[in-house]
Order: structure tokens, then sequence, then C-alpha cells
């Protein structure tokens, strides 16, 4: 299906469409003249997003961040880290992963101070 056709189905629109492609939340095929095919795969992913979008209440923002967590191993342990030093029991205060996010922290404060 062309962008158009797909518009129409799903009622994302075109621009949206292309800006999905952009942030590689859902990225169509391309024919030999390089136009967008959208396939059955495409239009589920859509109509998914949609309802992933209406249920949990998220913005597209946030979904590009969870794919950028998926794609950047380096961003998904500094952000594991930093989420194990917060909330964390008092029984788990003395786990790695709590103390090596102490340790980063006292290194970016005595960097600043510096």
């Amino acid at each position: 299906m062309t962008i158009g056709e797909t518009s129409r189905r799903t009622g994302w629109s075109p621009r949206m469409l292309r800006y999905l492609e952009q942030e590689g939340l859902v990225v169509p095929a391309r024919s030999e003249s390089g136009y967008r095919r959208y396939g059955i795969r495409e239009l589920n992913q859509l109509n998914a997003l949609a309802e992933l979008r209406s249920q949990f209440h998220l913005g597209l923002a946030e979904l590009e961040f969870a794919l950028r967590l998926r794609q950047e191993p380096a961003l998904r342990g500094a952000v594991e880290t930093w989420l194990a030093g917060t909330n964390v029991p008092e029984h788990e205060q003395t786990s790695p992963a709590w103390v090596e996010w102490e340790q980063r922290k006292h290194e970016r404060l005595l960097t600043t101070a510096a």
C-alpha cells in the first residue's frame, strides 16, 4: 500500500507516518523507485501502536526512548544503574549497582566542583 492508502486505513496522517519512519518506530519497505510500501506487518504495527498509546497513555517520545534503550547498550546500562539507585529498599542498599551509582554520582560532583 502507498502512504496515502495506509493513512486512510489507519487514521495516521502521511506526515505522521513519515515521522514514525524517521524515528524508527514503523519502517515500511521501499519500492525500486523509492516509494514507501506498507504491508500487513506495518498496518498491524500502526494499529498496535495506536492501541498501546491509548491503553498506557504513552507519548511517541516515550516509545522512541524505549527503542533507544533496546538499540544502545551503553544508554540502557546507564539508565539501569540510575534506576538501581532510586527507591532502593534498605536491605538492598549495599548491592553492587547501588554502590556503582553512588560512585558515579560522587565522581560527577567532584568533576563539576573542580
